[in-house]
């Protein structure tokens, strides 16, 4: 080989073998990178398990996301997403010079546990999320999608224990770029759809802007179609009495303005049964004054309830100030949703309206 031709040669094996290198070797970089990143989160640490890179598409799949509390004793963890999928935008990349990207959850677990104390509760308090996600995305956001997901609401301390679970969530959120529209905001939408029990359809809809405190936002949930008698560990814990049957649906309604929230929980029950003799009374396992106080309330419903059509419904008022000491303003949204939700179960049931859900 003329030497001429061999030094480019060269030159091109080298860099060749120099990129193999770099492509073998950037995944386990970036891993411990990132898990050095997710050490320490205040009260929450976060680790990988694996990084894959996509050069040809632009990509990188994280996996065996886990988020977990370092303090107190909180059996499951916030998060755990087995893949995610961070996928850069041509087209932005192209026409507007900007690194934006697509993020996809495959299958996340998120939960959320209340447990009477800090120490026994989990809601992702103690964490400024917003900077941990600039740690593991540090890219622009446009748009974050998750396929076939589970929320769950877990009281290990109650008794009964609570677990309440949506599952085949299936959710978008988009437009959470820094770019303001004609009127000067900047509205992310959120959109979501799954399954409360397995049966109960769940649907979900928000408008917000990524970059405030969660000031402003409007907020509304249905979930039809739910077997009440699947809400007895629910009800039995926070309300002391279960369901013998009925089913029913659950509207609820959000939004805030300079912080200050305003809205609504409202239960449409059908067909409802609280107090048998059969099950209440001659079940040993509840005690007398539980079967006293289930006979009040299935009085109550019989009382109150629209006759002619076998229903009855409350409303619960949401109001109060996202901004609470010590937790961030989504939170103290989830905060007074529990609260409402919890009361909506306690309250006494007044007749629906004619325009009622």
């Amino acid at each position: 080989m003329k030497a001429r031709y061999r030094w480019p040669l060269i030159s091109l094996a080298s860099l060749l073998v120099l990129l193999v290198a770099l492509h073998l070797a950037l995944p386990w970089l970036v891993r411990d990178y990132l898990n050095e990143k997710l050490a320490d989160m205040g009260e929450y640490r976060g680790q990988v398990s694996d990084v894959d890179l996509a050069w040809w598409r632009g990509a990188y799949t994280i996996n065996g996301l886990k988020i977990v509390k370092t303090s107190g004793k909180v059996p499951v963890p916030l998060l755990e997403a087995p893949v995610i999928d961070v996928s850069v935008s041509w087209h932005s990349l192209w026409y507007d010079q900007a690194v934006v990207a697509q993020v996809t959850f495959d299958s996340p677990v998120i939960n959320f546990v209340d447990g009477g104390s800090q120490q026994t509760s989990q809601s992702g308090q103690g964490t400024d999320w917003r900077q941990q996600l600039d740690k593991l995305l540090p890219i622009t956001l446009n748009e974050v999608l998750i396929h076939d997901g589970t929320l769950s609401f877990r009281n290990f301390q109650s008794k009964p224990p609570v677990r309440l679970q949506a599952t085949q969530l299936e959710a978008s959120i988009h437009n959470l770029t820094n770019v303001r529209d004609q009127a000067g905001r900047r509205d992310a939408s959120f959109e979501a759809k799954a399954r409360l029990f397995g049966d109960a359809k769940v649907e979900s809809n928000a408008t917000f802007d990524p970059f405030s405190d969660f000031d402003d936002f409007q907020f509304r949930l249905r979930a039809r179609d739910i077997t009440l008698r699947q809400l007895n560990d629910f009800a039995s814990a926070y309300g002391k009495f279960d369901f013998n049957a009925g089913h029913g649906e659950v509207v609820i309604e959000a939004q805030a303005e300079n912080g200050r929230l305003n809205g609504y929980i409202k239960p449409l029950l059908r067909d409802v049964e609280v107090f048998n003799w059969q099950q209440d009374v001659e079940n040993k396992d509840k005690g007398f004054f539980r079967s006293v106080w289930e006979a009040v309330v299935g009085a109550s419903q019989n009382v109150l309830k629209n006759q002619p059509k076998n229903q009855f419904a409350t409303r619960v008022n949401l109001s109060g100030s996202v901004h609470q000491q010590d937790i961030s303003a989504f939170q103290a949204f989830l905060q007074i949703l529990r609260n409402g939700f919890v009361q909506a179960f306690n309250a006494r049931y007044e007749q629906p309206k004619p325009d009622a859900e």
